[in-house]
């Protein structure tokens, strides 16, 4: 929005140029989120509790949390709205990587705030039923493969790329890249879903790889990056790293205030909508094996509970005192701040290795 403004202005002025820049603007749209979720924050807060929007907390689970029932919960609502701001007013409109990433984040945002909302209402946490989640993080995860597939302009936006190999590069049917991407965003979605189990626990690694994949797609758009680094080039996807300034932003603003003991949980409401917009991200740039990397807690999270849950339809016995993984950790005595910082700790290193695959090649 304040793009179209710029170029206006430019004609007048030509030290307005600079906003041009997707640097910058990435920038700013970081500290702009950052702004709009310290300062909304507090707000937020107090109005969920003034209408009793709190967590509710399963009985089977570790017995530190019942201490938690009834912290403001939904608190995702904020990461949504500080992204969409900022991203409508730093990024360029008529780019349709920017509109793809932000609706589909948005919408899932949807799903888990329906979610959240009856589990509220309801005094249960059970909320949408599996089948009713999963079919319309389906229909939206599909859509958005289907919408990229068509929209494709060159050759290089549905390709697979494999890290650490500069010219192995899969050529993908529409079918396959469709079938791909839409286990990327809805696997993505529910991964980070499941890791949001601890007071900012999930918020930090998100901040993180949304980081490194705003870099892929600054690199993935400019086509002297792109030719140096021996990756396909996709005109216009640079922009998209003005979403992942805004992400970055949003979510640090929220650790503010989620960092343990937390003030406020995002609930469904953010951790679906935040796994999303990486899923499709990494789509869009084309690094969906990369994601797997730098993603590596949410994937040991998911894998520990379809472990556990076939172990325990297979032999009635458990891996895991309790899945998912940070579960494990907690009933061994580890304290929650230890399991916390040392899974972003992990995730720092292997977002680094993620970075690595851009050079070494």
């Amino acid at each position: 929005m304040l793009l179209w403004l710029n170029e206006y202005i430019s004609q007048f002025y030509g030290g307005f140029n600079v906003f041009q820049y997707i640097t910058l603007r990435t920038i700013l749209g970081t500290v702009t989120a950052l702004l709009i979720s310290l300062i909304m924050g507090p707000w937020m807060i107090r109005s969920l509790r003034k209408n009793q929007i709190g967590q509710s907390v399963r009985e089977d689970g570790p017995q530190s949390h019942l201490s938690k029932a009834g912290t403001p919960t939904m608190g995702g609502t904020l990461i949504l709205v500080s992204i969409a701001i900022s991203t409508l007013l730093w990024a360029d409109l008529s780019n349709r990587f920017v509109w793809i990433v932000l609706l589909v984040t948005l919408l899932f945002g949807a799903i888990g705030w329906i979610d959240d909302y009856r589990k509220v209402t309801q005094r249960n946490s059970d909320g949408l039923s599996a089948k009713q989640k999963y079919f319309w993080q389906s229909v939206i995860g599909a859509g958005a493969a289907l919408i990229l597939v068509n929209t494709a302009i060159t050759p290089a936006e549905t390709q697979l790329i494999v890290p650490f190999f500069k010219h192995f590069i899969i050529d993908l049917s529409p079918w396959v890249f469709v079938i791909l991407s839409y286990f990327v965003i809805v696997g993505t979605s529910n991964a980070v879903n499941l890791t949001d189990g601890l007071d900012g626990l999930a918020i930090m690694p998100t901040v993180l790889v949304g980081g490194a994949l705003g870099i892929f797609a600054y690199t993935t758009g400019n086509i002297n990056f792109a030719t140096y680094l021996g990756i396909p080039y996709i005109a216009g996807v640079g922009e998209v790293a003005v979403f992942c300034g805004s992400l970055v932003g949003a979510g640090l603003g929220f650790l503010w205030f989620n960092t343990y003991p937390a003030q406020v949980f995002m609930g469904d409401v953010g951790s679906l909508a935040l796994g999303a917009a990486l899923g499709i991200i990494a789509v869009i740039v084309r690094q969906e094996l990369v994601l797997v990397i730098m993603g590596g807690v949410f994937v040991m999270e998911t894998i520990s509970v379809i472990l556990q849950v076939g172990y325990y339809k297979m032999t009635k016995r458990r891996i895991f005192r309790m899945a998912p993984l940070h579960h494990h950790f907690e009933l061994k005595g580890w304290p929650e701040p230890r399991i916390i910082v040392r899974f972003w700790i992990i995730t720092v290193v292997l977002v680094l290795i993620g970075l690595a695959t851009l050079k070494i090649r």
